[in-house]
């Protein structure tokens, strides 16, 4: 078993989260969306062919648990353990496990973006999976060195991102995401000079290569929800909770800076509206893409 110590995540200034990771409707969005990107991805580890050989695995930034806890139920020899800022989701996490009687998944509340409190050489493989919606961009470079950190030589970081979570044929829905964007841009969050995406995937393996990994490959992904698609249903519940919380982050940019051209509540209100009756028509249409990037610790 990989020893931690658990801490309490750090304070309120230190949680960079976009919408609140304590509230009961980003869990739910949460475990839908796991569910549908790892179908999407084809799996829980589709580009391995060596987990029969792995006995330790991290996933930073875990939520509600349900990677770790399919990990753990598809291969009861590996020890799994899920780290997330949020004491709700982890509550919620160690609840499942116990329910499902998973005694090789373990949790614990810890921020990512501190120093990971798991000593040195700990994990086969540690799996980081869209955590760009709480990383500043002069973070990123201090987590993977963390990440590395934390793997035994031979060991592998997984990590996977998207840039922008959805091009579709909503005009409100365009909108509120480049609203959104334009929010994190000006929050420090993204690196697209263009402020319409994270603009973060062209940067994985530069940042892999830069931590000192080596057999650098990737790997991409599309998950198309559009009208009638699998995928439809639970990414219509992902953004109809998503676009809500969002809200007072969106409003709090609007405070901080008087010519962001976020708009007002009531204009929030109305494209939300609007882009949920868009999404119910039957000739909606939308889709993302993901990246996933390893590397190999020498």
């Amino acid at each position: 078993m990989t020893l931690y110590r658990p801490n309490t995540g750090g304070d309120d200034k230190s949680n960079t989260y976009l919408n609140d990771p304590e509230s009961g409707g980003e869990m739910a969005r949460l475990l839908d969306q796991d569910r549908t990107l790892t179908a999407a991805m084809g799996g829980l580890l589709p580009e391995r062919d060596d987990i029969e050989h792995m006995h330790d695995v991290l996933d930073v930034a875990c939520g509600p648990g349900g990677w770790v806890q399919e990990l753990a139920f598809s291969y009861p020899h590996l020890e799994v353990t899920g780290i997330d800022i949020s004491k709700a989701m982890i509550e919620y996490a160690q609840m499942q496990a116990r329910t499902r009687h998973l005694q090789n998944a373990t949790f614990a509340v810890m921020n990512a973006t501190l120093p990971l409190d798991f000593m040195d050489n700990s994990f086969d493989l540690v799996n980081v999976r869209t955590i760009a919606g709480f990383m500043k961009k002069w973070a990123w470079p201090n987590l993977i060195r963390e990440c590395v950190r934390v793997l035994r030589p031979g060991g592998v970081l997984r990590m996977t991102e998207t840039d922008n979570w959805g091009t579709t044929n909503s005009p409100a829905f365009s909108t509120l995401m480049d609203l959104s964007y334009l929010a994190i841009w000006l929050d420090e969050h993204s690196f697209d000079a263009g402020r319409h995406s994270f603009g973060i995937t062209p940067l994985l393996e530069r940042f892999l290569r830069e931590a000192g990994l080596e057999a650098i490959e990737q790997r991409a992904h599309a998950v198309n929800f559009s009208s009638g698609t699998p995928s439809y249903k639970a990414m219509y519940n992902n953004f109809q909770v998503f676009f809500k919380l969002i809200q007072p982050f969106l409003l709090r940019i609007r405070g901080t800076f008087a010519d962001s051209g976020i708009p007002p509540q009531e204009e929030l209100d109305r494209l939300y509206m609007q882009m949920l009756q868009e999404m119910i028509q039957q000739d909606f249409a939308g889709i993302f893409y993901l990246l996933t990037v390893w590397g190999r610790k020498p």
